[in-house]
């Protein structure tokens, strides 16, 4: 299947547009030729610079929560929806409950109220291997053995969207698919408080500041490259035998954060070191794994062309190519849990 040619001519909205994985999909969706992408973005986690210029762009900066904004973006009539916005991540959320659930909560029914009422041709909600999996699940992670001993609101809400898109399809009859992603990494991703651990680990080292793991080194995470969650999300969005499923996005390899610090250390020539801090009484997940096979057949979703210590180097480079409006835009406020400098893993 022409799954690029799908999107050939089409209006699509991507939420969370100017963010990581948002911002390298519209890069995506101009080069498959869709006609408008609209893209819906608070710019809470990131900055307007990273917003590629591509033809047939509209911008709004609003949350999906607001009624205004969301009135404005399916005024454009769109076809297809991305819906990656969320309240990110699990810290952010613990500090932050209240507006946890109002981003990924409310703003998800809104905006699933708003593409049943406009007709939207699919809706593509951005689900979470890394939430929705409980630590008793046996690795790897396969996409019918879900947790609902869940330790932070991120993944309660992170949930909800998947149980609140799974009513929506049975009852309003939206085309709804549900990938579920795991630890994007690459170019594109602002470092901050709330930010992922690579992002972070690298403006550290470049900073000359020592990087922090919290925990022993040995946890692992499925370290997914950002243009093969992008590459599933094109699929996810084309395939109509994904509509109705959920699917895991991920490398489907384990990466233990100590030698993730090892390799930000030598690629960045940092001689600040490495430190330890207490694990987080949240993070009870000692080892992160998803199982690709259901994606691989549904959608023949194909990771793993960028090998992770490559596209890691992609990703220093890109940092220090973009070090002074990084700089100027990292935010390392403590947050309600004075948990500064306590990066993500």
């Amino acid at each position: 299947m022409d799954y690029k040619g799908y999107y050939k001519g089409k209006t699509i909205l991507v939420t969370g547009g100017v963010g990581a994985i948002g911002s390298n999909l519209v890069r995506a969706l101009a080069d498959a030729g869709a006609g408008t992408i609209i893209v819906l973005d608070d710019l809470s986690s990131s900055s307007l610079w990273n917003l590629p210029s591509v033809p047939g762009l509209l911008f709004v900066e609003g949350s999906v929560s607001d009624e205004i904004k969301l009135k404005r973006v399916f005024n454009e009539r769109p076809d297809i929806v991305f819906h990656l916005a969320a309240f990110f991540a699990n810290q952010n959320s613990v500090d932050y409950p209240e507006s946890d659930l109002e981003v990924n909560g409310l703003g998800t029914l809104r905006m699933l109220e708003y593409s049943v009422m406009n007709r939207v041709e699919k809706f593509v909600y951005a689900s979470s291997g890394c939430a929705i999996y409980g630590a008793e699940n046996p690795l790897p992670f396969k996409e019918d053995f879900i947790s609902m001993h869940l330790t932070t609101p991120y993944q309660i809400t992170k949930m909800l969207g998947e149980l609140y898109s799974n009513f929506f399809m049975h009852h309003h009859g939206l085309k709804i698919v549900k990938p579920r992603f795991f630890n994007s990494y690459g170019p594109g991703e602002i470092p901050g408080q709330y930010r992922n651990v690579i992002p972070n680990f690298i403006y550290w080292a470049l900073s000359g500041k020592p990087l922090v793991i919290t925990g022993t080194g040995k946890e692992t995470r499925d370290f997914t490259w950002v243009g093969d969650i992008n590459d599933g999300l094109l699929r996810a969005g084309a395939f109509e035998e994904a509509v109705g499923e959920e699917f895991n996005l991920a490398s489907g390899q384990e990466v233990e954060i100590g030698n993730l610090a090892e390799m930000v250390v030598e690629m960045t020539g940092s001689t600040a070191g490495i430190e330890y801090g207490e694990r987080r009484a949240w993070d009870t997940k000692s080892r992160l794994l998803a199982s690709v096979e259901k994606a691989r057949g549904l959608i023949g979703y194909d990771p793993g062309h960028v090998p992770f210590e490559e596209g890691l180097r992609l990703t220093v480079e890109w940092v220090k190519g973009h070090w002074d409006l990084i700089r100027h835009d990292a935010s390392f406020t403590p947050g309600v849990s004075s948990a500064n400098r306590k990066v993500r893993t």
